[in-house]
């Protein structure tokens, strides 16, 4: 499409607004869960900090070779574009379908069916069927059932859906808003399990006496993949460069101080639970906030680990849908997606057909899908992309020297291939697991 007939989008995330896109979307439901998963992976306290922090390097890296494609490339679609630039056509193409279909599609449905999951606490019945029926393919009965975790996730998914039609401003003001709230619920676990709980510094000296699943390395690169997992989400920012004011200077702060102010909240959050609970109470919760929060607030701490959950995953989902509707937009005005995906709203000046139709394709899967299973589909089609977008740096700079860069990446040569290489490695890591899974 010829660059005066492209439909634009309006710019209208400032640098709050773009912090919050970072930040609310790394931060979802993994921090409050994880933890007693790479206790057992690792075997102590400190250990598990010393991944929290290495993990925190590694996404950091990447940020920051983000940033530099970022701010050079201010375009909506972000990552599809620096591929597309950076190596051919095809291969953006290949990116923007899977993207499409299976990756972002499956993680909001994820992390909605993930949402409606922590409502449960309080509505239980949510989990339970309430239409079912039988039915015989090729001499093989199957039973098909609807329960309230899957309305609600398709409901979630179609509400946030829709604030994100009804313009970037409102989107980001309500990712804003709900950032926010979360990172004040997780400065209440940081307060309270410091200040109220009674716990002891002597917990990270300790070591769990459970044996390591697995070999040493193995169980570091397993713990690695938890904490990325949770770190995830830096990149959604580059999705939306497009509509980012001033990106030349907002898209390089934005990604590297919301990377750094989630790593500071994860590693401080990980400090309050481990000092709150030992070793042995950590690895016996599989919902280690709600345990340490029950430390300090009684009862009462299981319902506003749940609350702050939702907080979390409503910011992460309306993050998801706000940047991942960019993708198919941006490759339609190539010519690689069906023109009707190029449609901008003529008021609020969003992509309404792309999000629509990424709504009904995510709300398929909340219906066929559990959470579990989502999000693997998810983190299998994800990690190869980010170490191809960050290989992307290298090409560019030698092909396109003139190109102008407002920012350009600290440490270069060295921080894209130390993100690169890792993630790559702990790529083929979780691969073999799954088989062998």
């Amino acid at each position: 499409m010829s660059a005066e007939k492209r439909p634009e989008l309006v710019k209208g995330l400032g640098l709050a607004g773009a912090i919050s896109v970072v930040a609310g979307t790394m931060i979802g439901t993994a921090i409050f869960i994880v933890p007693s998963r790479m206790l057992q992976l690792v075997g102590s306290p400190v250990k598990v900090m010393a991944v929290w922090v290495f993990a925190g390097a590694l996404s950091l890296c990447g940020a920051l070779g983000y940033a530099e494609l970022g701010a050079a490339l201010p375009k909506a679609g972000g990552e599809y574009v620096y591929i597309h630039r950076a190596y051919a056509p095809w291969l953006g193409f290949l990116y923007a379908w899977t993207q499409f279909v299976i990756a972002k599609s499956t993680s909001i449905a994820a992390i909605a069916t993930g949402f409606v999951l922590y409502l449960s606490y309080f509505w239980p019945e949510l989990a339970s069927p309430f239409w079912e029926t039988r039915a015989s393919f090729a001499g093989h009965a199957a039973t098909f059932s609807l329960t309230g975790l899957q309305i609600g996730a398709v409901v979630m998914i179609a509400l946030l859906s829709g604030i994100n039609i009804l313009g970037v401003r409102r989107a980001g003001a309500v990712q804003t808003i709900f950032t926010a709230s979360k990172l004040l619920v997780l400065a209440a676990l940081i307060v309270g399990g410091l200040v109220f709980g009674t716990g002891s510094f002597e917990h990270f000296r300790a070591s769990s006496s459970a044996p390591l699943p697995t070999g040493w390395l193995a169980a570091v690169g397993m713990a690695t993949i938890s904490a990325l997992w949770a770190y995830d989400g830096w990149n959604n920012l580059s999705m939306v460069a497009g509509e980012v004011e001033n990106p030349q200077r907002n898209m390089p702060r934005a990604l590297i101080f919301g990377t750094l102010v989630v790593i500071t909240v994860y590693v401080l959050v990980n400090i309050a639970y481990f000092y709150v609970l030992a070793p042995s109470e950590a690895l016996g919760t599989q919902t280690i906030a709600a345990g340490a929060a029950r430390v300090f607030m009684g009862k009462a701490g299981g319902a506003f680990v749940a609350i702050g959950v939702m907080i979390s995953t409503f910011a992460t989902l309306n993050g998801s849908i706000l940047s991942g509707s960019r993708v198919p937009y941006a490759a339609a005005l190539d010519g690689l997606f069906p023109v009707p995906m190029t449609s901008v709203h003529p008021r609020f000046r969003t992509p309404t057909v792309s999000i629509t139709a990424q709504a009904v394709i995510a709300g398929a899967f909340a219906l066929t899908g559990s959470y579990n299973s989502l999000y693997t589909k998810a983190i299998f089609s994800e990690f190869v992309f980010y170490a191809l977008v960050t290989a992307g740096i290298f090409i560019l700079r030698r092909r396109e020297p003139g190109l102008p860069r407002p920012y350009r990446t600290w440490g270069y040569p060295f921080v894209p291939a130390i993100f690169g290489i890792p993630v790559y490695y702990l790529w083929r890591l979780w691969q073999r697991r799954e088989k062998k899974g």
